[in-house]
C-alpha cells in the first residue's frame, strides 16, 4: 500500500511542478510557452476574464473576423483609416507607449522586420497610446521606419478595439490582406521572432 501512496505523491508533485512552470512562463511573459500560439491563446483568455467589459457599443475585433475600422491621427495630425489605408496588404499593428520598457526594447526588431518587407509585404504600423509630444521626443532618440499613429489610452482605445481589453503593452495583431484578424500577441517580440510569427 505504501508504493501507491508514494506514486500518488510523486504524481501530484510532478503535476504541481508542471502547472507552476507553465504559470511562471505565462506570468513572466518572456518564457518559451508564452511565445507559442497555445500559450498566447491561454494568456489572452486569462487576461480577457480579468479585464473589465468593453463599452457595450464598442466594436471589438475577434479572431477570424474583420477588424473594426480605426481612424487615428499620425504624428502630423493627419487622420489615417485602418485597415483601409493599406487595403490589400497584411498589417502588423503594434500597440505601445513611450513609457513602456518592453515596448521600447522590441522596437528595433519591429523596425528590422518593417524594412525587410519592402513596398508590397506586411505593413508594420505602431499605435502609441500616448501624447504626441512624448512620442515625438522618443522617436528623436529611437527612430523607426514605419508609420506611427496616436490614440489616448482608455476603455475605448485602439488596443481594446483590436482585442486587448486588459490593456497589456506591448500588444500586436496580424491582420490579413482582407482585413481579418489572424493573430494576437501579448508581450514583446525577441530578435528574429517576428518573421516566423507573421507567416
Amino acid at each position: 500500500m505504501a508504493i501507491p501512496s508514494a506514486v500518488k505523491v510523486i504524481a501530484v508533485a510532478v503535476a504541481a511542478g508542471a502547472v507552476g512552470l507553465l504559470a511562471g512562463q505565462m506570468v513572466g511573459g518572456g518564457g518559451w510557452f508564452a511565445r507559442t500560439e497555445l500559450g498566447q491563446r491561454m494568456l489572452q483568455a486569462e487576461l480577457k476574464m480579468q479585464a473589465p467589459k468593453p463599452p457595450a457599443d464598442l466594436a471589438v475585433a475577434e479572431r477570424g473576423q474583420p477588424i473594426p475600422a480605426l481612424r487615428l491621427p499620425d504624428l502630423a495630425g493627419q487622420p489615417v483609416e485602418l485597415p483601409k489605408a493599406y487595403a490589400g496588404r497584411p498589417l502588423l499593428i503594434n500597440v505601445w507607449a513611450s513609457w513602456c520598457g518592453p515596448c521600447i526594447k522590441e522596437m528595433p526588431e519591429l523596425d528590422r522586420y518593417a524594412r525587410s518587407q519592402g513596398a508590397t509585404g506586411t505593413q508594420v504600423i505602431g499605435i502609441a497610446l500616448d501624447n504626441a509630444e512624448d512620442v515625438s521626443a522618443f522617436l528623436q532618440r529611437v527612430p523607426v521606419h514605419y508609420p506611427i499613429l496616436l490614440d489616448a489610452p482608455g476603455p475605448r482605445d485602439a488596443g481594446v478595439q483590436l482585442g486587448n481589453p486588459k490593456g497589456v503593452l506591448p500588444y500586436s495583431v496580424l491582420i490579413g490582406a482582407d482585413g481579418r484578424l489572424l493573430k494576437q500577441r501579448v508581450g514583446p517580440f525577441v530578435d528574429g521572432e517576428i518573421d516566423g510569427w507573421a507567416r
